[in-house]
């Protein structure tokens, strides 16, 4: 985990990269100077040029550093139940990240709901989970979803999951977490 200090490097090679916070793709070119501001949750924010961009950790070597392990959660012991896959989707949703505060979706205060439903066949469950975003105009939005849907179908039982955005009622920062208040000296 990478926060509070910057890095300066040089992409090593051309790089996929989501410009923030439009969320619309780019390629970063090989030489370009880089600052890494923040690595949190399988991704890095970097600076370059006066502007902000995402790079997952797959491509860390770009970045010249090596990838690292995805994010898991212990596996409970036995059968899936609906209360371990609830626990085990609250732990990866707090592995999601916005890429410029280095705070968790879940501390910011931007999950609102995160129900699981059982589906048909015992021990498999669709989890459906709604959020917000800090403004409604974040281009994020969609990758931010995307990766947490991702990161809950990863879960031992997990058949189905939908990541909603919502925007009722509005964020606002009294929904940040206390420890993430304090983290943030906001207290």
């Amino acid at each position: 985990m990478m926060i509070g200090r910057t890095y300066d490097i040089e992409l090593t090679r051309d790089c996929p990269a989501v410009q923030v916070p439009w969320g619309s793709p780019v390629t970063l070119d090989a030489g370009s100077q880089a600052q890494i501001t923040q690595h949190l949750g399988g991704s890095y924010t970097v600076m370059v040029r006066g502007n902000l961009y995402r790079i997952q950790d797959r491509d860390a070597d770009a970045l010249g550093l090596e990838p690292e392990e995805a994010e898991q959660v212990d596996a409970p012991q036995g059968p899936a139940t609906a209360e371990s896959v609830e626990q085990s989707a609250w732990e990866l949703l707090a592995t999601c990240y916005d890429p410029e505060i280095p705070i968790d979706i879940v501390n910011l205060g931007l999950v609102y709901g995160c129900t699981v439903s059982p589906l048909a066949e015992a021990g498999h469950f669709r989890i459906e989970v709604n959020m917000t975003l800090t403004a409604p105009g974040c281009g994020m939005g969609t990758l931010i979803a995307d990766e947490a849907r991702a990161k809950l179908l990863s879960i031992n039982g997990v058949d189905e999951a939908e990541v909603q955005l919502v925007w009722d009622p509005p964020w606002s920062r009294e929904m940040i977490s206390e420890a993430a208040r304090l983290e943030m000296g906001m207290i």
